[in-house]
């Protein structure tokens, strides 16, 4: 299961490839939906469906990403939208020299983690179908260590609204965060969006996912095609709790997404399509949210040898330290107050 490891601040690690048999779960077998392969296009978050924008390259978090312009929006990989007052057209300067003046007004610098396992959230009065919103949160407290509790006065929350289709931030990224739900997201797309929201990526997006999955670019709709990119193609790096691919993921896209012909966008490596689920979250997508928020306030820990974007610097922990991939080579670094600074 692909997560976004969040601790303290925006945090992602890559771990080694696997080869492990596909991780077809039981939700995937006995799943009640009636959803075929043919409706796999529909039941993909789309924050736009029907309009695909321009696609131009950010910086976030220290990284270069593409993402497709909708107005002042910025949308990745279909529904994640990206906070466009933390990106910027340039690299930014991530790492300072010990007594030099840091810039206050830097970007990518985001919390992730939602604190205490906690997250507050209100609901749009005008939201139609209010009880898709219910049901999923009792879902994912239901099957997992995260409380959802309704805002009263709390700065950082999300907030369900009507959109033109279903969309969410990722993490927690400070201040009012929406959730955007047209009338055609179900409880299942909702329950989607609130895993982006607590820092779920798309599971498709693996970087070993070649090992179990194949993307049909020729395929895929003109202008989505960077929706299929890998996290590492992107620049991201991030820590895969399972071993395997889950096709059972509901973070999972289906095998006609942003198809342009009706032949399937992504099919097993044997040329078999499969069958997306939006009903629940499956064995791996529990697995892995419970790694990033354990229960009885046990904290994530950084371990030797993963790589991490902290406060928007991708570093090695390497010897209970960090180290800085620079054009002369690995450097040591050091976080404080916030701020990452030369060794």
């Amino acid at each position: 299961m692909r997560k976004s490891k969040f601790m303290l601040l925006s945090v992602l690690t890559i771990m080694a490839c696997s080869k492990d048999p596909i991780n077809e779960t039981e939700e995937t077998q006995t799943q009640t939906q009636t959803e075929t392969n043919e409706l796999g296009e529909s039941l993909t978050e789309i924050a736009y469906p029907d309009n695909v924008g321009p696609v131009s390259e950010v910086y976030y978090t220290g990284q270069k990403i593409p993402v497709e312009k909708q107005g002042k929006d910025y949308v990745y990989q279909g529904d994640i939208m990206i906070p466009a007052h933390l990106t910027s057209s340039k690299p930014q300067k991530l790492v300072y020299e010990k007594g030099e003046e840091v810039d206050q007004k830097s970007v990518g610098r985001t919390n992730g983690l939602w604190p205490d396992n906690k997250v507050y959230y209100s609901i749009d009065g005008s939201l139609p179908s209010k009880d898709r919103v219910y049901d999923a949160l009792k879902h994912w407290e239901a099957n997992t260590n995260i409380q959802f509790i309704e805002r009263s006065g709390q700065s950082n929350y999300v907030y369900f609204t009507s959109g033109s289709g279903c969309s969410s931030y990722v993490g927690m990224i400070g201040g009012r965060q929406n959730i955007t739900l047209s009338s055609s997201c179900s409880t299942g797309n909702t329950i989607h969006e609130i895993g982006h929201a607590v820092g779920l990526w798309h599971e498709q997006s693996r970087v070993d996912r070649s090992n179990y999955i194949t993307v049909h670019y020729d395929n895929i709709k003109s202008g989505t095609e960077h929706n299929f990119h890998t996290y590492d193609e992107g620049g991201f790096d991030g820590d895969e709790y399972t071993s395997s691919l889950d096709l059972g993921s509901i973070m999972m896209y289906g095998s006609y997404s942003f198809s342009k012909n009706g032949e399937p966008t992504i099919t097993k490596t044997n040329g078999s399509t499969y069958n997306v689920q939006r009903s629940q979250l499956s064995s791996g997508d529990k697995q892995g949210i419970n790694a990033m928020y354990p229960g009885g306030g046990t904290e994530p820990t950084y371990i030797n040898g993963e790589y991490y974007t902290i406060n928007g610097l991708t570093v090695l922990r390497m010897y209970d330290a960090w180290l800085y991939n620079t054009q002369y080579g690995w450097l040591e670094v050091i976080f404080e107050d916030s701020y990452w600074y030369y060794a």
